[in-house]
């Protein structure tokens, strides 16, 4: 947002307004709030630690940012988990927003586009938390690309990916899969434990070479320890 306040760039573009994407069902969780143990047991490791966790610092200042916020897996949150994350939202937000609920991603863009917020001009409003503080990193988070063999299984991978979800606390696993006997490739997404994957298109002449990416805080990220895990 503050790149859009540079006098290059703010003479020419303007920013109609910021949309931020927010997964009903895992903020009704509580996944996005500050883990308090888990902060007191870096905190005990590492005495220059003196902030929340990542994730929850990352939700807050996209909250912050938001002139409006889309309320995605509604289906899977259920009525009273849209209105638990609608509550915690407005607790985070520094202002009132419009929080509209979608489910598969469908939202007429009717009603995201044309906000005219000029966001530009209100960056005071948006706070961070790395804002004149040199002491957070950008770079809390990480990532690993783990190659697998071709599998007979694909429900027993889903397994070992929700499995690293939870033993783990890994966030967001992406990538495809060669399963043995299938001449398409299985499309693979997980987020926290809830893994969907599909078949999308036929390998054709590329080869059969599987790839997942493997992303969570840094200092979750093991890569033996994911490896084994997959079976890689």
């Amino acid at each position: 947002m503050k790149a859009f306040d540079w006098p290059a760039i703010r003479s020419r573009i303007t920013v109609d307004g910021v949309i931020t994407l927010a997964d009903a069902e895992a903020v009704a969780a509580g996944r996005f709030a500050p883990d308090v143990d888990a902060v007191e047991a870096q905190r005990a490791a590492d005495e220059s630690i003196d902030h929340e966790t990542p994730l929850s610092e990352v939700f807050e200042d996209q909250v912050s940012c938001a002139d409006i916020v889309l309320l995605s897996k509604a289906d899977l949150a259920g009525d009273a988990g849209v209105a638990a994350a609608r509550s915690i939202i407005a607790a985070e937000s520094p202002r009132s927003v419009p929080m509209l609920a979608m489910t598969d991603g469908i939202i007429d863009p009717r009603l995201i586009l044309g906000l005219n917020m000029a966001a530009e001009n209100d960056l005071a409003a948006r706070p961070s938390h790395h804002d004149g503080d040199d002491d957070h990193e950008h770079d809390d988070f990480d990532s690993v690309a783990i190659s697998l063999p071709e599998t007979a299984d694909p429900e027993a991978l889903a397994e070992a990916i929700r499995r690293l979800a939870r033993e783990q606390n890994i966030l967001r696993v992406k990538g495809y899969v060669a399963v043995r006997g299938k001449p398409m490739r299985l499309l693979v997404q997980a987020v926290g434990e809830r893994v969907r994957s599909q078949f999308d298109h036929p390998w054709g002449d590329a080869p059969r070479t599987s790839w997942l990416v493997v992303i969570a805080e840094r200092h979750h990220i093991d890569r033996a320890a994911i490896q084994e895990a997959l079976g890689a």
